[in-house]
């Protein structure tokens, strides 16, 4: 820790990667030197996390080895992130149908809820801030905002601006399987019509 209190943050250890990538070019040091003005031993150096490039470098070895600055950086960025069906939180939406949020409330920007109705169940008329994507996977559902009156099935895409009252219904014989997908400022109570 510095004098201030504040953590000094790791360096990035690329130098696995840029060989991984060198070599699956079939590249030596000197051609990726060629390319990028570099010299063969601040390469060497780089490969051996003995020196630390600045993006300007970066830039340079990407141009030579034909790839995105981001691939260096592929080993030092976090694991993907999965969210077990167990772990998936429940909730009732209006009118009694069941939401799942799939994805467990990790995305930064996106809310992805799973939602299940029953034949002839309704939300109600309902409004929250922000945009709203549906897509039906399964059964008839029909879509009213003021005077739009939407009948979609199984593959149709609905976008619209929830923050303008809108109601959804199950229509015909079977249940309504869809996908949600929102911003994450919505609260807890969007999605459900709370």
């Amino acid at each position: 820790m510095s004098k201030n209190g504040a953590g000094r943050a790791r360096r990035p250890a690329i130098g696995a990667q840029v060989r991984r990538l060198r070599r699956a070019r079939d590249m030596t040091l000197a051609q990726v030197a060629q390319r990028s003005g570099l010299n063969v031993g601040f390469l060497s150096q780089i490969e051996n996390d003995k020196a630390s490039p600045s993006l300007e470098t970066l830039a340079a070895m990407g141009e030579a080895m034909d790839v995105p600055i981001a691939w260096f950086l592929v080993d030092s960025s976090p694991p993907p992130r999965v969210v077990r069906a167990r772990d998936q939180r429940h909730r009732t939406m209006p009118g009694g149908g069941d939401l799942i949020d799939v994805d467990g409330g990790v995305a930064r920007d996106l809310r992805i809820v799973r939602g299940t109705m029953a034949a002839g169940q309704r939300t109600g008329l309902h409004a929250h801030p922000g945009e709203e994507h549906h897509l039906v996977l399964s059964g008839r559902l029909q879509a009213r905002q003021g005077d739009h009156l939407l009948d979609l099935g199984p593959g149709d895409y609905l976008l619209w601006d929830a923050s303008v009252p809108h109601d959804v219904a199950a229509v015909g014989d079977e249940p309504v399987e869809l996908l949600l997908i929102s911003h994450s400022a919505h609260d807890d109570g969007a999605l459900s019509g709370g």
